[in-house]
């Protein structure tokens, strides 16, 4: 069987039995295409471990046009969506390379990016208006803030799901995961806010205004660029010089409730990880508390 029909049948296996998100299917399929037009190959006994080793060295070599080498992140990806495809064709006895064969490489630990307190004030204090734009995108980055949401997760919230009496909703994560998350007292005010001024019935929580006319067909509900676009305008209307985009609320999210005493698996429960070792890249603000103890009470005379 041609390798690109196995392909197809692969990305539909992932989407019908293996219940994965549109948005690693096209992962998957970027990743793979991307092997398969370099390999040129076109039966699955082709993929040989020096073909694979070949691509390896082909991804760690390669470059953008500003000459900007791939993350080794980004380069581990690749051999898991090749990994992932040997799986499959040996769960079908095609013959093929065995999967085992691949091993995916140790990604290198790097800092968190996160902001301290007086950056987050400045950064909230900066989406100040009373035009509903405005009272949207405080609303938007308070609650990335209180409740360390991913963007899938905030921008696929709907109108009907808030429960600003209860200060709690749930949100659908990560292998459509359901989790519980909370709302602050600053949080629910900038929602509130908010939504009084809302005049359309568009359910979605998050929505674009524009002043030209819309369609009926138009899609309201405000997209992952839009919301990056949006944390990066107050960032820098803040002066805050770092890199900030979404995902840092939601390290900041994390940091927050480390730093002020609260337990790992708890802080792994509220933001939706399935391992308790995903949520310990958290753990140098824990560390960095033990540096400061250690460097106030060590060695001191009596």
């Amino acid at each position: 069987m041609l390798i690109d029909k196995l392909l197809t049948d692969f990305l539909e296996y992932l989407e019908i039995e293996r219940n994965r998100s549109q948005k690693t299917i096209e992962n998957y399929h970027h990743y793979l295409r991307r092997f398969l037009e370099w390999a040129k190959i076109s039966k699955p006994k082709d993929i040989t471990a020096e073909l694979v080793r070949s691509y390896r060295i082909y991804l760690n070599r390669k470059t953008d046009a500003k000459g900007k080498e791939l993350k080794k992140v980004t380069q581990n990806y690749h051999m898991i969506a090749i990994r992932s495809f040997l799986k499959y064709l040996s769960k079908r006895d095609i013959e093929s390379l065995a999967a085992e064969k691949i091993e995916i490489g140790k990604n290198p630990s790097h800092e968190i990016e996160f902001l301290d307190g007086n950056e987050l004030d400045r950064l909230l204090s900066a989406a100040s208006g009373t035009s509903v734009k405005a009272l949207r995108d405080r609303a938007i980055l308070e609650l990335l803030f209180s409740a360390g949401l991913r963007v899938s997760e905030l921008i696929n919230i709907n109108r009907d799901q808030i429960n600003l009496s209860r200060q709690e909703f749930s949100v659908k994560g990560k292998g459509d995961k359901i989790r519980i998350v909370f709302v602050s007292n600053t949080a629910k005010e900038a929602l509130e806010k908010y939504l009084a001024k809302r005049m359309d019935i568009d359910p979605a929580l998050f929505v674009r205004f524009s002043k030209k006319k819309k369609t009926e067909t138009d899609k309201k509900r405000l997209t992952p660029r839009s919301i990056q676009r949006i944390v990066k305008f107050y960032a820098t209307k803040a002066g805050i010089v770092k890199d900030v985009h979404p995902h840092t609320l939601r390290h900041s999210f994390a940091t927050d409730l480390l730093a002020n005493g609260a337990d790992i698996r708890s802080v792994q429960t509220m933001l939706g990880h399935s391992s308790i070792t995903t949520t310990q890249i958290y753990t140098h603000i824990t560390n960095q508390q033990l540096k400061e103890v250690h460097k106030k009470f060590h060695g001191k005379k009596k």
